[in-house]
């Protein structure tokens, strides 16, 4: 699925879809990967998939951190930038694999950057830049299981509308 945003509500608006998906799934653990250029919404797209959760607070970008979690009443959502990783090694001594087997939703931007320390991704969202507009993007979804598959048929029924 291919999604074409003008603004960051565009955005938001597509990653609430998501999350209305989501919470009628209610299958976890759930994978997603998040990719794209820096700058190309990868933050913002989280944001509003985060607050579409549940989450009222601000949401910050983990760049620094590596990880910020969320609690929310029934799962915990886990939003990683792996951007400054240095070595993919580090994953497993901060306790990836606890963060991964946990009623949770996993967000990886800059998910190559984790190698084979990641489970395998659910849904891969790869945000492109339009190159004639510093505002346009295109959202592309890519299922990579079943749960991919049916969060993918949902999000286009609601886009669709």
């Amino acid at each position: 699925m291919r999604v074409t945003v003008e603004n960051t509500e565009a955005t938001d608006q597509v990653a609430q879809q998501l999350a209305t998906a989501i919470q009628a799934v209610a299958k976890f653990p759930l994978i997603i990967y998040l990719r794209g250029d820096l700058g190309a919404g990868k933050t913002t797209f989280s944001r509003g998939l985060i607050g579409g959760l549940g989450h009222s607070g601000r949401v910050k970008s983990p760049t620094y951190t590596l990880v910020e979690p969320y609690d929310l009443p029934d799962f915990s959502v886990y939003h990683f930038d792996l951007y400054r990783l240095a070595d993919p090694e580090e994953l497993e001594f901060m306790g990836i694999r606890d963060y991964l087997q946990q009623r949770s939703i996993c967000l990886f931007e800059w998910p190559d950057k984790g190698a084979q320390h990641l489970a395998d991704a659910d849904l891969s969202i790869n945000i492109d830049m339009d190159i004639s507009s510093d505002s346009l993007r295109q959202i592309n979804f890519t299922a990579e299981s079943q749960l991919g598959e049916y969060l993918l048929t949902m999000v286009e029924k609601a886009h669709n509308g």
